[in-house]
């Protein structure tokens, strides 16, 4: 009696979790649905609405990781590769879909330079994706990260000329190569708390901006340039400050 009753909890407990670990992949995959709306927002002209997409498909990669680790994704369903999905998601809505509206949008030159420097994002930032050591044991990000849907709003509002929009573009996806770590904001322990506290800020602060495209105020972009330069300042001596002990090892 005892014996079967616990066979029907176990197994009801079994179904629960099976249920939620598809669920949160499934809840992953909603990014490619986001970014499908997003590319026919762009077509249409709506750029507005495609950077609301952009915002949507981050929600959802910011919160996906904290539900997969609580459901126990990797443990309930092993077929399945969450981060090959979540890559997948990820290189469609943070890199795709952004330089199809720096393309799009008139932000880029003309012809064959708008052309080139739409590809060397999307392949510098694919071999991103691929780098074996494009996230550390440590959860950082190696190389600069996909933020291309930051970096394409911010060139979208900032109104400067098509030339130095090329120029940032090949420049940032240089750095995609340059084994720099950048803060993993979910998960670097050090000072997580302020950086998870200062991006929630920000982004309220780059929906407040979204909402009101095309005409947006010069004191709320500048306001919302505190956490990114706050981000890479952190990165930068995080970066320094664990490259010292490896150049200390070498020199022995």
């Amino acid at each position: 009696m005892h014996l079967q009753s616990y066979t029907t909890s176990n197994t009801s407990a079994s179904h629960l979790n099976l249920f939620s670990a598809w669920l949160v992949h499934l809840y992953t995959a909603s990014g490619a649905i986001a970014a499908f709306f997003g590319v026919v927002a762009v077509f249409s002209g709506r750029y507005r609405e495609a950077f609301l997409w952009m915002v949507a498909a981050t929600v959802v990669d910011s919160t996906d990781g904290v539900l997969a680790r609580r459901a126990r994704v990797k443990e309930v369903l092993p077929a399945v590769d969450g981060p090959k999905l979540d890559d997948i998601v990820d290189y469609l809505t943070f890199v795709f879909l952004p330089v199809l509206l720096l393309y799009r949008s008139g932000v880029l030159p003309d012809g064959s330079v708008a052309l080139a420097t739409a590809a060397a994002v999307l392949v510098s930032s694919l071999f991103g994706f691929v780098a074996a050591d494009a996230k550390t044991d440590d959860h950082f990000f190696t190389g600069f990260p996909s933020y291309w849907n930051v970096v394409a709003l911010y060139l979208y509002v900032a109104g400067l000329s098509a030339t130095v929009n090329a120029a940032i573009l090949v420049v940032l996806s240089g750095l995609v190569f340059w084994r720099v770590r950048y803060v993993y904001p979910t998960r670097t322990p050090v000072l997580r708390v302020v950086t998870l506290v200062l991006g929630v800020v920000w982004a309220a602060l780059i929906l407040a901006i979204v909402l009101r495209l095309p005409a947006v105020s010069t004191p709320l972009v500048l306001s919302s340039l505190v956490f990114p330069i706050y981000y890479f300042v952190l990165s930068a001596v995080l970066h320094v400050r664990t490259a010292r002990p490896q150049r200390g090892v070498a020199a022995h």
